[in-house]
C-alpha cells in the first residue's frame, strides 16, 4: 500500500514563499517584544493530562490531542477508563504551560517577569481558512505585576508589533473587564450561578446582534423586563474612557468591584491613548466576554480591517498560577493570532522586504571540476559581502527554474557553461 503524501487533516505543508513570510512576521514580533523588555522562553509541547483538563481552558479542553502511556504502563485491554491509558496531551495554548513553567522556575526568574513565548499548539478543531489543528501562537505575558502597568505595556507592545507588520491595515483594540460584566449582571438582579450562561449568550452579540441576544436570554428562562434592563446598559455605554467612567457611576451602588474595575479600565485607556505611537482605535466594549474561563479582570481583543474575527486577544488571569503553587500570582497576557496575520499578508500578495541581495548561480550539467570550483569560489566571495547566493545545477527547463526562484526572491542570475562564462 502506498504511503499517504498529503498532510494529516488540519495540518499543512509550508512552501518556501510562505515560509519567508512566516519567518519575517515572527522576527518582527520577536524584535518588537524584545525592545519592550520581554525575555524569550520555551516550554514543552506535551503537558500532563491533569493540567490540560483542569477546567482552565474552557471549550479547548474538548479539543485536546491526547497521548497514550508508553511501554509497560500502557494496558489497553485491561483499562476501564480513559484515565488509565492516557497521561499526557499536546498543549492547546501557551498560557497554561507558561503558568506551570513559572510555578516551577519562579525562584530563578525576575519579578515581575516579562515572558515572550512563540510556538505551535494543537487543537482537534474543525479546520477552516486561517484555522488549523496545528498553529503557531505568539504570546507575551507579565507575571507578578498586579498594577495596570501590565495591561498598558501589553497593549502598547502588541499594537506596536501589529502596526509594524501590517501598516496598511487599520485595527481596533476592544477592551473590557470581567468584573464589569459581573457587575452589570448583578445590577439587574441576575443570580451569580447564572452569570456563565448569560455571558455565553452575550458572547454571540457580534453574530446574532442585540435582538438575537435578547431572544436567546428570554428563551433561556430570564424575565423580559430584566433582560430589557440588562441590555439597556449596553446601548447606553460610550466607547471611550469617559463612557467607562459613566458605566462605573451606574454600577457604583450595586458593585464596588465593578466601580473599581471601571476606574482602572479608564486609566488604562487614557494612558494607552496618550502614550501610544501606533495608530489604532481603542474602544470600550461591554459585550466583550472572551471564552477562556481563567480570565479574572481586564480582557482585550484586536480586530483588523478586512478580516473577520479577532487577530489578537488576551487578558488578566490572576488565579491560574495559584492552582499550581497555592499562592495567587497576578498575571496578564496578550496573544497574536500568528496564522491569521500570515493569512492576511498572503491574501494581500505581501512580499518580504529583502535585507540582502539574492543571487542564483546556475551551472550547466557536465561542467568540469575546475568550473564548479570557480562557481563556488565566486559564490563564497559574494556571501562574505552579505549577498545570499544559491548554487544549483541548471535544469533543462531553465526558464521555469528561474521563475520558481524569482518567487522565492532571487533577482539576479549568473549562468556557468562547460566552455565559457555567460552573464
Amino acid at each position: 500500500m502506498a504511503l499517504k503524501k498529503k498532510p494529516v487533516t488540519g495540518m499543512k505543508d509550508v512552501l518556501p514563499a510562505e515560509m519567508q513570510i512566516r519567518e519575517y512576521v515572527m522576527n518582527q514580533i520577536k524584535e518588537t517584544y524584545t525592545k519592550f523588555g520581554f525575555s524569550q522562553i520555551e516550554t514543552p509541547c506535551v503537558e500532563h493530562i491533569e493540567n490540560l483538563t483542569s477546567k482552565q481552558g474552557g471549550d479547548n479542553e474538548k479539543l485536546i490531542f491526547k497521548i497514550l502511556k508508553r511501554g509497560d504502563k500502557l494496558d489497553v485491554a485491561g483499562a476501564q477508563t480513559e484515565a488509565e491509558v492516557v497521561d499526557g496531551g499536546l498543549r492547546y495554548d501557551l498560557t497554561l504551560p507558561l503558568s506551570r513553567y513559572y510555578s516551577n522556575n519562579a525562584a530563578n526568574l525576575p519579578s515581575p517577569f516579562k515572558a515572550l513565548q512563540m510556538g505551535s499548539v494543537w487543537r482537534a478543531d474543525r479546520p477552516q481558512k486561517g484555522r488549523f489543528r496545528q498553529f503557531v501562537q505568539c504570546d507575551i505575558d507579565i507575571l507578578g505585576d498586579p498594577t495596570s502597568l501590565a495591561e498598558i505595556e501589553l497593549i502598547l507592545a502588541t499594537t506596536a508589533a501589529l502596526g509594524k507588520i501590517c501598516p496598511e491595515n487599520s485595527f481596533t483594540v476592544r477592551i473590557n473587564d470581567r468584573r464589569i460584566l459581573r457587575g452589570m449582571a448583578a445590577s439587574c438582579g441576575f443570580a451569580e450561578e447564572d452569570f456563565d450562561q448569560i455571558f455565553i449568550i452575550l458572547d454571540k452579540m457580534d453574530k446574532i446582534g442585540m435582538d438575537g441576544v435578547k431572544a436567546e436570554l428570554i428563551e433561556s428562562g430570564f424575565g423580559g423586563d430584566q433582560v430589557e434592563q440588562y441590555l439597556g446598559l449596553f446601548s447606553g455605554a460610550g466607547a471611550d474612557a469617559e463612557g467607562v467612567r459613566r458605566m462605573g457611576q451606574l454600577l457604583s451602588e450595586k458593585s464596588q468591584e465593578a466601580e473599581e474595575a471601571c476606574e482602572n479600565l479608564s486609566y488604562i485607556m487614557d494612558t494607552v491613548t496618550e502614550a501610544s505611537e501606533t495608530e489604532f482605535a481603542l474602544c470600550f466594549d461591554p459585550t466583550l466576554v472572551r471564552g477562556m474561563s481563567y480570565y479574572t479582570g481586564t480582557i482585550f481583543e484586536v480586530s483588523m480591517e478586512g478580516f473577520g474575527g479577532s487577530v489578537a486577544g488576551g487578558g488578566r488571569y490572576d488565579k491560574m498560577i495559584g492552582k499550581f503553587t497555592g499562592n495567587e500570582t497576578p498575571a496578564c497576557g496578550f496573544s497574536i493570532g500568528f496564522e491569521r496575520i500570515v493569512t492576511i499578508l498572503l491574501d494581500r500578495g505581501f512580499v518580504v522586504p529583502s535585507q540582502a541581495a539574492k543571487k542564483a548561480y546556475l551551472f550547466e550539467k557536465g561542467v568540469s571540476q575546475q568550473v564548479l570550483s570557480q562557481v563556488i569560489r565566486e559564490a563564497n566571495a559574494e556571501r562574505k559581502a552579505g549577498v545570499q547566493v544559491l548554487v544549483a545545477q541548471m535544469n533543462k527547463n531553465k526558464k521555469f527554474q528561474k521563475e520558481q526562484l524569482q518567487k522565492e526572491g532571487y533577482t539576479e542570475f549568473r549562468e556557468f557553461y562547460k566552455d565559457a562564462l555567460k552573464k
